[in-house]
C-alpha cells in the first residue's frame, strides 16, 4: 500500500504551513491551540480521495503526520519565544527559525526510542484518545457501518464550534461565581466531551480531582489567608494566575519526575542503544542528537555554552518522555507543555545564575533553553499521537518518523516569518494578541533573575504530587488537572460520565467524529477571525448553552441511528 509518496509529502507540507500559521494566531490570541491531526486527516481525505483519486489510508496518514507537526511546532514557539518580545529584546527571524528547528528535530529524534513501549506495549494504560480518533477518521470510509457515526460527529462538533467561536451564539465557557468561595465553570467544547468519552472514568476522575483541588480547596483557602474577597470571576482567576499556576507547575514537574522514575525502563533504549525494528535505526537518533548538541554548543545564536547545551538536551529528553506519556492519557490538546516549560525555566534559571550568567544574557539563555524544551515536548506529544494512529492503521513507523522530520523542517522555516508578521500587525502583548503563556514566561524570567520567584508554591505543588503517588493515584493526571483551568477538567469528566450512562456500541467512533469536527472548525474559525469575519451576537446564556450542547452530543447516542 502506498505510504510516503510525493503526493502525500506535497499535500502535507502545504497543510502544515496553513495549519501552523492558523494555530500560531489562535494560541497568541486565546492561549490554546487546536490539535491538527484530526482536521488534517479530514482535509487530507478530501484532497487525496476526492481530488487526486488516491485511496490509500496510509498515504492519508502521512499527510496528517506532516501537517500536525506544523501545528505542534507553532504551539511550542508561541508559548515561549514571544516572552523575549514582551521583555523588549530584539528577536530575529533567524533566531526563531533556529530555535524551532533544533527543538523540533530534538523532539522527533528523542521520542523514537520510546515508541515501541508507549505505543505497542502499554495499550491499556496509554489510550492516546486523539490518535485513536484520528485512526477512526482515516478508516471510516473503509468501514461503512462507522461512516454515519463519524459524519454525525463531524457535523455536531463543527456546528457547535462555529456557534461558539465565529457567531458567539453559544456561550463557550458558562460559569457560576459562588461569592466568597470560588468560581466554577465548564468549557462547552465538543472535543473535550469526546476526549472524556474515550478516556473513561478512571483517568477523567484523576484530572477532575486535580481541578477541584485547585478551585474548591486551594483558591478559597488562599483567598481567606490573604484577605482577598472572592466576589468576582476576575479575582478567582487572579489567584489562579498568581498562585495556582506555580503550584501546578511544581506538581507537573514532580509528577513528571515520578513518572520518569517509575517508567525508567522506557528510557533504557538510550542506554542499550536500540530502537524498534521498524523505527529509524538508533545510530540515526544518536548522530542526529549529537549533531544538535555540537551545533548548540558552537552556535552564537545559543547563549549558554556546553553546560547549557547539556542541560537543554537532558531536560528535553526527560520531558519528551513525559509529554509522550501525558498525551497517551489526556490527549495532545490538554498536554501541559507550558507547565513543563515553567519547571524547566525555574530550574535552568537557578543553575544559570549560579554559573554567573545574569541580566539580559542570562534571561535569553534561560528562555532559549525553555523554548527548545517546550518545542521538543510539543513535537513529542504530537509524534506519539501520530505514531499511535499509524500503529492502528498498519503504517510503517520509520516512514512516519521521516514525515515528522519533514513537517518540522518546513514549519520551522515559516514560523519565524509568521510570528514577526503577527507582531507587526497586532502587537504581541496587546489586547488583540495577549499571548498569555508567553506573558507568564516573561514574568517567571523576571522573577528568576530579579528575585521573588515563589519557590514555596512550586514546592507545595511537588508535595501534592508525592502525596497522590503515595495514595496509589496517578500523580501526573492529577497534576494536569491541578494546572489546567477547571473548565477543561469538568468537561472531560462530563464526557466520561456520558460514556458510563450511554455506552453506545459505536460511541467511541462517534466521539472521534465529534473531536474531528470541533478541531476542524477550530482551524477554520482561526482563519475567519484573522480575516475579520467574526460576528458578535448576544449568546443564549450559560444554562441554555449547556443544555443545547449536551442534547446535541447525546442525541445520536439515543436514537436515530441503528445500533450495531
Amino acid at each position: 500500500m502506498r505510504e510516503l509518496t510525493v503526493y502525500s509529502i506535497i499535500v502535507g507540507v502545504v497543510l502544515a504551513v496553513v495549519f501552523g500559521a492558523a494555530n500560531a494566531y489562535l494560541g497568541l490570541k486565546v492561549g490554546m491551540t487546536v490539535s491538527a491531526s484530526i482536521p488534517a486527516a479530514v482535509v487530507s481525505m478530501g484532497i487525496m480521495r476526492l481530488l487526486l483519486r488516491r485511496q490509500s489510508v496510509r498515504e492519508n496518514n502521512i499527510v496528517q503526520t506532516i501537517t500536525s507537526a506544523g501545528e505542534s511546532l507553532a504551539a511550542g514557539v508561541i508559548f515561549t519565544v514571544p516572552a523575549l518580545i514582551l521583555l523588549e529584546f530584539d528577536v530575529s527571524v533567524l533566531y526563531i527559525t533556529t530555535v524551532a528547528l533544533v527543538g523540533g528535530l530534538l523532539g522527533v529524534l528523542a521520542f523514537i526510542p520510546f515508541r515501541k513501549r508507549f505505543i505497542e506495549e502499554e495499550e491499556e494504560e496509554l489510550v492516546y484518545p486523539e490518535g485513536r480518533a484520528c485512526a477512526q477518521v482515516l478508516q471510516a470510509p473503509d468501514r461503512k457501518g462507522d461512516l454515519p457515526f463519524i459524519l454525525l460527529g463531524l457535523v455536531i462538533g463543527f456546528v457547535v464550534r462555529f456557534f461558539i467561536n465565529v457567531v458567539t451564539l453559544i456561550k463557550g465557557v458558562p460559569g457560576v461565581m459562588i461569592r466568597g468561595f470560588t468560581y466554577l465553570a465548564m468549557d462547552l467544547s465538543p472535543a473535550l466531551l469526546g476526549v472524556g468519552y474515550i478516556l473513561g472514568m478512571r483517568i477523567s476522575s484523576y484530572i477532575l480531582a486535580g481541578g477541584l483541588l485547585s478551585w474548591i480547596a486551594l483558591i478559597p483557602l488562599i483567598g481567606y489567608l490573604t484577605g482577598t474577597p472572592l466576589d468576582s470571576e476576575n479575582v478567582a482567576f487572579e489567584i489562579w494566575n498568581t498562585y495556582i499556576r506555580y503550584i501546578g507547575a511544581g506538581a507537573v514537574l514532580v509528577g513528571g519526575i515520578i513518572s520518569f522514575l517509575r517508567n525508567i525502563k522506557a528510557f533504557e533504549a538510550f542506554v542499550s542503544f536500540r530502537t524498534g525494528r521498524d523505527d529509524l535505526p538508533f545510530w540515526v537518533v544518536l548522530v542526529g542528537i549529537g549533531g544538535l548538541v555540537v551545533f548548540m554548543a558552537l552556535s552564537p545564536i545559543f547563549h549558554f555554552g556546553f553546560v547549557g547545551t547539556v542541560l537543554t538536551v537532558l531536560f528535553a529528553i526527560i520531558f519528551v518522555g513525559v509529554s509522550g506519556r501525558i498525551v497517551g492519557i489526556v490527549g495532545s490538546s490538554s498536554n501541559p507543555i507550558s507547565g513543563m516549560t515553567i519547571a524547566t525555566l525555574v530550574i535552568v534559571a537557578f543553575i544559570i545564575k549560579k554559573m554567573g550568567l545574569t541580566g539580559q544574557e542570562g534571561m535569553i539563555a534561560a528562555l532559549t533553553t525553555g523554548a527548545v524544551v517546550c518545542i521538543a515536548a510539543a513535537i513529542a506529544g504530537d509524534t506519539s499521537q501520530d505514531l499511535k494512529t499509524g500503529y492502528l492503521v498498519g503504517a510503517t513507523p520509520r516512514n512516519q518518523q521521516i514525515a515528522e522530520l519533514i513537517g518540522v523542517i518546513v514549519s520551522a522555516l515559516v514560523i519565524g516569518w509568521v510570528l514577526i508578521l503577527l507582531h507587526q500587525a497586532y502587537t504581541i502583548g496587546s489586547k488583540d494578541l495577549p499571548a498569555p503563556q508567553a506573558t507568564l514566561m516573561a514574568l517567571i524570567l523576571k522573577g528568576s533573575f530579579g528575585g521573588g520567584l515563589p519557590w514555596m508554591l512550586i514546592a507545595v505543588g511537588g508535595s501534592i504530587a508525592v502525596i497522590f503517588e503515595l495514595l496509589g493515584i496517578n500523580a501526573l493526571a492529577v497534576a494536569v488537572g491541578l494546572y489546567l483551568p477547571l473548565e477543561l477538567s469538568t468537561t472531560i469528566f462530563a464526557g466520561a460520565l456520558l460514556r458510563r450512562f450511554l455506552n453506545h456500541p459505536s460511541g467511541t467512533v462517534y466521539a472521534s467524529g465529534v473531536i474531528a469536527g470541533d478541531a476542524l472548525m477550530g482551524i477554520v474559525a482561526a482563519l475567519l477571525i484573522v480575516g475579520g469575519m467574526r460576528f458578535q451576537v448576544p449568546s443564549i446564556g450559560g444554562v441554555l448553552s449547556l443544555i443545547v450542547v449536551m442534547v446535541l452530543f447525546i442525541l445520536p447516542l439515543l436514537r436515530g441511528i441503528p445500533r450495531r
